[in-house]
Protein backbone atom coordinates (compact mmCIF):
# COMPACT_ATOMS: atom_id res chain seq x y z
CA UNK A 1 0.00 0.00 0.00
CA UNK A 2 1.17 3.29 -0.54
CA UNK A 3 1.82 6.29 1.48
CA UNK A 4 1.65 9.96 1.96
CA UNK A 5 4.84 10.90 1.11
CA UNK A 6 6.26 12.38 -2.00
CA UNK A 7 9.13 10.88 -2.34
CA UNK A 8 7.45 7.36 -3.57
CA UNK A 9 5.35 9.30 -6.51
CA UNK A 10 6.34 8.17 -9.95
CA UNK A 11 7.35 10.52 -13.09
CA UNK A 12 4.77 12.96 -13.61
CA UNK A 13 3.37 11.05 -17.10
CA UNK A 14 1.11 14.01 -18.52
CA UNK A 15 4.95 15.51 -19.88
CA UNK A 16 6.94 14.27 -22.57
CA UNK A 17 10.66 14.05 -23.11
CA UNK A 18 10.49 17.97 -23.71
CA UNK A 19 8.68 18.63 -21.24
CA UNK A 20 5.03 19.60 -23.00
CA UNK A 21 2.28 18.66 -21.30
CA UNK A 22 0.49 15.89 -23.44
CA UNK A 23 -2.76 13.47 -22.69
CA UNK A 24 -1.40 9.67 -21.55
CA UNK A 25 -1.76 7.09 -23.41
CA UNK A 26 -4.06 4.66 -22.00
CA UNK A 27 -4.77 2.23 -24.48
CA UNK A 28 -2.55 -0.39 -23.65
CA UNK A 29 -3.78 -0.72 -19.99
CA UNK A 30 -6.30 -2.98 -18.96
CA UNK A 31 -9.77 -1.66 -17.65
CA UNK A 32 -10.12 -2.51 -14.28
CA UNK A 33 -12.36 -1.62 -12.01
CA UNK A 34 -11.38 2.16 -10.33
CA UNK A 35 -12.53 3.90 -6.95
CA UNK A 36 -11.71 7.23 -5.45
CA UNK A 37 -12.66 8.95 -2.61
CA UNK A 38 -11.77 12.42 -1.61
CA UNK A 39 -13.55 15.43 0.69
CA UNK A 40 -13.48 18.82 1.39
CA UNK A 41 -14.71 21.25 4.30
CA UNK A 42 -16.79 24.28 3.54
CA UNK A 43 -16.32 26.64 7.12
CA UNK A 44 -19.56 29.04 7.64
CA UNK A 45 -21.19 30.38 10.90
CA UNK A 46 -22.75 28.07 12.51
CA UNK A 47 -26.34 29.94 12.26
CA UNK A 48 -26.24 29.54 8.43
CA UNK A 49 -25.38 26.05 8.82
CA UNK A 50 -28.60 25.83 11.07
CA UNK A 51 -30.75 27.15 8.26
CA UNK A 52 -29.08 24.71 5.56
CA UNK A 53 -29.71 22.00 7.73
CA UNK A 54 -33.23 22.92 8.50
CA UNK A 55 -34.28 23.77 4.65
CA UNK A 56 -34.58 26.98 5.51
CA UNK A 57 -31.99 29.45 3.03
CA UNK A 58 -33.70 31.62 0.34
CA UNK A 59 -32.40 28.97 -2.75
CA UNK A 60 -34.34 26.40 -1.36
CA UNK A 61 -32.83 22.92 -0.46
CA UNK A 62 -28.86 23.88 -0.45
CA UNK A 63 -27.92 19.88 0.13
CA UNK A 64 -29.94 19.00 -2.82
CA UNK A 65 -28.36 21.22 -5.48
CA UNK A 66 -24.52 20.47 -3.54
CA UNK A 67 -25.08 16.88 -4.00
CA UNK A 68 -26.62 17.32 -7.82
CA UNK A 69 -23.65 19.55 -7.74
CA UNK A 70 -20.67 17.31 -7.11
CA UNK A 71 -22.41 14.59 -9.69
CA UNK A 72 -22.17 16.63 -12.17
CA UNK A 73 -19.16 17.92 -11.53
CA UNK A 74 -17.47 13.86 -11.31
CA UNK A 75 -19.58 13.42 -14.66
CA UNK A 76 -17.89 16.60 -16.44
CA UNK A 77 -14.24 16.55 -15.25
CA UNK A 78 -12.89 16.13 -18.44
CA UNK A 79 -14.42 19.03 -19.69
CA UNK A 80 -12.49 20.91 -17.10
CA UNK A 81 -9.55 19.54 -16.48
CA UNK A 82 -7.23 19.47 -19.62
CA UNK A 83 -5.46 16.56 -19.61
CA UNK A 84 -8.01 14.11 -18.12
CA UNK A 85 -9.77 11.59 -20.22
CA UNK A 86 -13.40 10.90 -20.18
CA UNK A 87 -14.40 8.13 -18.19
CA UNK A 88 -17.61 5.39 -17.89
CA UNK A 89 -18.20 6.73 -14.33
CA UNK A 90 -20.36 3.46 -12.95
CA UNK A 91 -20.94 5.42 -9.78
CA UNK A 92 -21.13 8.45 -7.83
CA UNK A 93 -21.85 8.97 -4.22
CA UNK A 94 -21.76 12.33 -2.56
CA UNK A 95 -22.25 12.57 1.44
CA UNK A 96 -22.49 15.90 2.90
CA UNK A 97 -22.67 15.66 7.09
CA UNK A 98 -21.80 18.59 9.64
CA UNK A 99 -18.32 18.31 11.23
CA UNK A 100 -18.69 20.51 14.71
CA UNK A 101 -20.83 23.44 14.11
CA UNK A 102 -19.63 25.92 11.34
CA UNK A 103 -18.28 23.07 8.99
CA UNK A 104 -19.80 20.85 6.38
CA UNK A 105 -18.05 18.24 5.45
CA UNK A 106 -18.40 16.68 1.26
CA UNK A 107 -17.31 13.79 0.70
CA UNK A 108 -17.69 12.13 -2.85
CA UNK A 109 -16.91 8.36 -3.95
CA UNK A 110 -16.51 7.77 -7.73
CA UNK A 111 -16.11 4.70 -9.03
CA UNK A 112 -15.86 3.34 -13.31
CA UNK A 113 -14.23 0.29 -15.17
CA UNK A 114 -11.41 1.61 -16.97
CA UNK A 115 -7.97 2.11 -18.14
CA UNK A 116 -6.91 5.31 -16.05
CA UNK A 117 -8.15 6.39 -12.28
CA UNK A 118 -11.04 8.28 -10.90
CA UNK A 119 -8.98 10.91 -8.44
CA UNK A 120 -9.81 13.82 -9.97
CA UNK A 121 -13.61 13.12 -10.62
CA UNK A 122 -13.98 12.42 -7.12
CA UNK A 123 -12.23 16.08 -6.24
CA UNK A 124 -13.51 18.00 -9.10
CA UNK A 125 -16.85 16.30 -7.21
CA UNK A 126 -15.91 17.88 -3.92
CA UNK A 127 -14.97 21.16 -5.49
CA UNK A 128 -17.73 21.48 -7.08
CA UNK A 129 -19.83 20.52 -4.46
CA UNK A 130 -18.14 23.22 -2.12
CA UNK A 131 -18.56 25.84 -5.03
CA UNK A 132 -22.21 25.20 -5.24
CA UNK A 133 -22.82 25.38 -1.59
CA UNK A 134 -21.11 28.73 -1.32
CA UNK A 135 -23.44 29.85 -4.22
CA UNK A 136 -26.71 28.93 -2.26
CA UNK A 137 -25.33 30.41 1.10
CA UNK A 138 -23.52 33.34 0.03
CA UNK A 139 -26.32 36.03 0.77
CA UNK A 140 -27.03 35.09 4.04
CA UNK A 141 -23.19 34.35 5.03
CA UNK A 142 -19.94 36.32 3.49
CA UNK A 143 -17.64 34.60 5.93
CA UNK A 144 -17.55 31.12 4.30
CA UNK A 145 -14.08 29.40 3.29
CA UNK A 146 -13.62 26.08 1.27
CA UNK A 147 -10.96 24.46 2.76
CA UNK A 148 -8.71 20.77 2.91
CA UNK A 149 -10.12 19.16 -0.36
CA UNK A 150 -8.35 16.20 -0.44
CA UNK A 151 -7.63 12.51 -1.67
CA UNK A 152 -8.94 10.26 1.15
CA UNK A 153 -8.14 6.78 -1.00
CA UNK A 154 -7.78 5.51 -4.50
CA UNK A 155 -8.38 1.90 -5.61
CA UNK A 156 -7.63 -0.28 -8.76
CA UNK A 157 -5.03 0.39 -11.13
CA UNK A 158 -1.19 -0.30 -11.54
CA UNK A 159 -0.04 2.34 -9.02
CA UNK A 160 -2.00 0.14 -6.68
CA UNK A 161 -4.04 1.52 -3.71
CA UNK A 162 -3.32 4.28 -1.34
CA UNK A 163 -5.35 5.32 1.45
CA UNK A 164 -4.12 8.92 3.29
Amino acid sequence: MATDDAESTPQLTHLDAQGNARMVDVGHKAATERLARASGRVRMAASTIDRVMRGDTPKGDVLAVTRIAAIQGAKRTSELIPLCHPLPITSVRVDITRERDDVIVIEATVTCVGRTGVEMEALTAVSVGALALYDMVKAIDRTITIESIALLEKRGGKSGDYVR
